[in-house]
């Protein structure tokens, strides 16, 4: 552990203070951490006077950590012996021009040409439809065939295609292939002036406003040096809950509606609609979006609104309550939730598997209670009771999460802390400095990766969504499954694709 930096969430440390290692060495200690139980917060590359250079922050149980090295234009893949590097060997690939050589299954992320104007490591011409032209993963054999679903869907969702390889009814692999709609953020926000960059937080994942724009703030703050009220806290907490609890209740009703079980679907999406509208009385916008910037918070939480949330908090609570029940009782949901899309938990830990998905799975990892921001060192921990990896645990986990969203929000709001809208200025951000913001979104782990460069300036700019882990452990849960369980399954793990689509 000598060659990483320990660091704290959001904390800002001093590039030249960060562990600059030569690559073998560096490829050893990843890998050393990774296969010893570690997971992968984030691995990419940069450019800094002209040399290509990679980056990795680490965490485990007994904390986070950061480490760097130059990079060559080739170097053996770290995923030729741990998984745990598939996506991000990739991302890197794509966006640097740079070959992993050994890397089992390399292949655009995102489809777009490379940062560097270098040749195409994949040989594609990005003249032509390169997601049209891409040549999926076969399973041979005279019974096997291929059912190709999107990217253009039947339902007002983003674009997306999955490629079954099946024997009967019988799913031997999916591959899914995104990128569909790449849109340059990580780009684009070391382009636009700051006052944009909350606008474009804010849309990287629609439906998890709060939760990217909340690890935007908190760098910036960090970086900045600015500081953050009690009551601001408050609230930006509050919100984060109440973008969890409607997710998860969305979810609920669509994983109803999926099984044919049309009440419990029907009132979760009235109720669905409740709680969004609880986010509109904070921020004025059903989504969250203006809410949360840097220095604390656009709009003021008065009495009114507090108790507002109060009241329909115990309004919903107990209808909540009794829809789940409705839901977990029914024998015919049972049977089509135990058991089907299983990913245990060595497939999970290998994956990285993060948020609910995570936890269904047995990995109990949750960056509220592992690395704490805003109010949640001083709130009480989550228990999951169900965790074998299947639908029925990742719907009964969200289950779990909604009930304790609503006592951390009960909790919050008899603090009875005035908040008031204050927001920071333009301020100067350390020059040569790093800074990593971890939050737990209601899909997961949530991370924005910033550098800076001599002049304060921001020289790259890293974006992960929950997603990013998560798209492969649904492929995973379609292996031997019926075909006929993929809505289920997708469901059950609704990931984004805007999220994975940066």
């Amino acid at each position: 552990m000598d060659n990483l930096l320990k660091i704290d969430n959001g904390e800002t440390v001093k590039r030249s203070d960060i562990p600059q290692l030569s690559f073998d060495v560096f490829r050893r200690e990843l890998l050393d951490f990774a296969v010893n139980g570690g997971q992968i917060v984030h691995y990419f590359a940069y450019e800094d006077d002209g040399v290509l250079k990679v980056m990795a922050v680490l965490r485990n149980d007994d904390g986070l950590y950061v480490t760097g090295s130059d990079v060559a234009e080739t170097y053996h893949a770290l995923t030729a012996d741990c998984e745990k590097f598939h996506m991000f060997e990739r991302e890197i690939a794509e966006q640097y021009g740079v070959r992993p050589y050994d890397h089992p299954w390399l292949k655009h992320v995102r489809y777009h040409a490379n940062y560097r104007n270098r040749e195409d490591v994949f040989g594609n011409d990005y003249s032509q439809d390169i997601p049209g032209n891409y040549d999926y993963f076969p399973v041979e054999g005279e019974a096997i065939h291929e059912v190709a679903v999107g990217p253009v869907h039947a339902g007002i969702i983003e674009p997306g295609h999955f490629r079954f390889q099946c024997i009967g009814e019988e799913v031997l692999h999916l591959e899914i292939q995104l990128g569909y709609q790449h849109r340059g953020v990580e780009k684009m926000m070391l382009e636009v002036p700051r006052k944009r960059m909350p606008v474009i937080v804010e849309g990287i994942a629609g439906d998890t406003a709060i939760g990217h724009s909340l690890c935007y703030a908190q760098a910036i703050e960090s970086l900045g040096s600015v500081a953050v009220d009690e009551g601001a806290r408050i609230v930006r907490s509050i919100a984060l809950e109440l973008e969890r609890i409607a997710n998860h209740t969305g979810d609920l009703g669509a994983l109803s509606g999926d099984v044919a079980f049309n009440p419990p679907a029907a009132y979760f999406g009235r109720l669905r609609g409740e709680f969004l509208n609880l986010l509109m009385v904070l921020s004025g916008n059903r989504f969250g979006k203006g809410l949360v910037r840097p220095g604390g918070v656009a709009y003021s939480m008065g009495q009114e609104q507090r108790q507002l949330l109060i009241d329909k908090i115990k309004e919903t609570k107990p209808e909540v309550e009794h829809v789940c029940d409705l839901l977990f009782t029914a024998h015919t949901v049972q049977a089509r939730f135990d058991l089907t899309g299983t990913v245990d938990r060595e497939t999970a830990e290998k994956l990285g598997l993060v948020g609910y998905s995570g936890r269904a799975s047995g990995l109990a990892y949750d960056a509220r209670v592992s690395f704490p921001t805003e109010c949640y060192a001083g709130l009480p921990a989550n228990m999951n009771n169900k965790t074998d990896g299947d639908v029925a645990s990742r719907a009964t986990v969200r289950r779990e999460e909604i009930e304790h969203s609503f006592l951390l929000i009960e909790t919050l709001l008899a603090k009875n802390v005035e908040t008031e809208s204050v927001l920071a200025g333009e301020c100067k951000l350390a020059p040569s400095s790093f800074v990593v913001t971890i939050n737990e979104g209601w899909r997961g782990e949530i991370s924005h990766c910033l550098l800076t460069g001599a002049g304060g300036e921001i020289l790259r700019y890293k974006v992960k969504d929950p997603s990013f882990h998560n798209w492969t452990g649904l492929a995973m849960s379609l292996r031997n499954q019926g075909i006929s369980d993929f809505p289920l399954c997708n469901k059950s793990f609704n990931l984004s694709y805007c999220g994975f689509d940066l």
